[in-house]
C-alpha cells in the first residue's frame, strides 16, 4: 500500500519539477551561455543592385481627391405613345438607333380610326338634321306665342329642345375634328434629334394612349447623378467644375454641378449631386461612372511611385536602401492618385527607397 501512494504523489512532483527547469532555461538563469542584450537583432541587407532607382523620401501636399459613384442619365426623355388604340403595323426602329427630328418611327392601323371617323360623320349629319328640325319648330312657336296661339309653356319647351340640338351639333362637329387629327396620328415620328434607349412593343401589339412604344433620349443632353456623404457636399457649389471618370473606359472628363438635391438620405446620410457633362463620344444614358471631388483640406502626406510597392499576397513592400544596402520594409498605403500611392505607416520622411523594386538583385 505504501508504495502505491508513493508513486501516486511521484509523477505529479516530476511534473512540476520539469516545468521549473524549462522556466529557468527561458530566463537565462540554468544553460544558454551568455545572456543577448534586449533589443532588435540586426540583419545583413543585400547590396544596392547595378542600374537601380532611388527616392529620398519627402512630404507634399496632397489634394485629398475622393471618388463616388453615380450614373448618367439624359435629361431629355420621350416616351413616344398613339393617341388612340391602334394595332400596330410596323416599328422602324430597335434600340441604340440614331433618329433625326421627323423620322417615321412606327406605323398604326387606321382603319379602326377610319371606321370611327365615318361614324362620326353619321352623327354630325343625324344631329344637323335634328337640329334643323328643332330651329324650325323653334320659329314656329315664336311666331305663334306672339300671336297668342301658343303659352309659355310650350315655348319654353320647343326653344329648349332648338337650343340643345344645336348644341349636340358643336360636339359632334368636335368629335369629328378630333377623328381627323387622330387620322394624322397613325405615323409616330420623332420629336427631336435622338437615340433609341428602349422599344417596347412589337408589330401586331396593341398601341393604346399613354402606354409608350419607344423612349426615346438625346445624348448630348447628359447628366452624372451621384449621391455623396453631406459633410462632402457641403464644399461643393453649383456651376463648379468637377471631374468624371468614365468606369468602362477609365476616360477622364469635366462635369459642371447643375443641381444639388437639399433632401438628405436618413439612412446613407448621403445627398444626390447631378453634374451636366459635356457632349463626348461613348456616353449613354446608364453607364456608369465616378464624380471625382477634393472632400477634405489638402495634408503634407508622404507619397510613392507605385512602381516601388511590392506585393506578398495581401501585404505591401518596399525595398529601403541604407549604407548601398538594400533591406525589404512592409508598409501600408492609402489612396491613389495618379501614379502615386499615399504611405499610412512603415516609412518616415527622409529615407530613401527604390523605385523599381521589381529590378532583380
Amino acid at each position: 500500500m505504501q508504495k502505491i501512494t508513493d508513486t501516486k504523489w511521484f509523477i505529479p512532483t516530476l511534473a512540476i519539477f520539469a516545468l521549473l527547469l524549462v522556466i529557468m532555461f527561458a530566463l537565462g538563469i540554468i544553460g544558454g551561455g551568455e545572456k543577448v542584450t534586449a533589443g532588435n537583432v540586426p540583419f545583413k541587407g543585400s547590396p544596392l543592385p547595378s542600374g537601380a532607382k532611388t527616392l529620398i523620401l519627402k512630404k507634399q501636399l496632397s489634394d485629398n481627391l475622393m471618388s463616388w459613384p453615380g450614373t448618367i442619365h439624359s435629361r431629355t426623355i420621350a416616351k413616344i405613345a398613339p393617341k388612340f388604340n391602334a394595332r400596330i403595323l410596323e416599328i422602324n426602329v430597335d434600340v441604340g438607333d440614331t433618329v433625326k427630328k421627323g423620322d417615321v418611327l412606327a406605323k398604326l392601323d387606321e382603319q379602326a380610326m377610319r371606321a370611327a371617323y365615318q361614324e362620326s360623320i353619321a352623327t354630325l349629319n343625324a344631329t344637323r338634321a335634328q337640329a334643323k328640325q328643332a330651329t324650325a319648330d323653334e320659329r314656329r312657336i315664336k311666331d305663334l306665342y306672339r300671336k297668342e296661339a301658343a303659352t309659355r309653356q310650350d315655348y319654353d319647351a320647343v326653344v329648349a329642345r332648338a337650343s340643345a340640338a344645336r348644341a349636340t351639333v358643336k360636339r359632334a362637329a368636335s368629335a369629328v375634328k378630333r377623328v381627323q387629327v387622330n387620322l394624322d396620328e397613325n405615323i409616330l415620328l420623332a420629336p427631336f434629334d435622338s437615340i433609341v434607349s428602349e422599344r417596347l412593343k412589337e408589330p401586331g401589339d396593341m398601341g393604346a394612349p399613354n402606354d409608350p412604344v419607344v423612349v426615346l433620349q438625346k445624348n448630348n443632353d447628359l447628366r452624372l447623378e451621384a449621391a455623396i456623404p453631406t459633410h462632402c457636399a457641403k464644399r461643393i457649389t453649383l456651376g463648379m467644375k468637377v471631374g468624371i471618370r468614365i468606369d468602362n473606359s477609365n476616360k477622364q472628363i469635366s462635369g459642371t454641378i447643375d443641381e444639388i438635391v437639399p433632401e438628405i438620405d436618413p439612412q446613407t446620410r448621403t445627398q444626390l449631386v447631378k453634374a451636366s457633362l459635356p457632349a463626348s463620344q461613348g456616353l449613354v444614358d446608364g453607364l456608369f461612372a465616378w464624380l471625382e471631388q477634393n472632400c477634405d483640406d489638402s495634408q503634407n502626406v508622404l507619397m510613392i511611385p507605385q512602381s516601388a510597392v511590392l506585393h506578398y499576397g495581401q501585404l505591401e513592400a518596399v525595398k529601403i536602401v541604407d549604407n548601398n544596402q538594400v533591406y525589404t520594409r512592409h508598409i501600408r498605403t492609402g489612396k491613389l492618385t495618379g501614379d502615386r500611392l499615399q504611405v499610412l505607416s512603415g516609412l518616415s520622411e527622409g529615407e530613401t527607397i527604390m523605385v523599381n523594386s521589381g529590378l532583380q538583385q
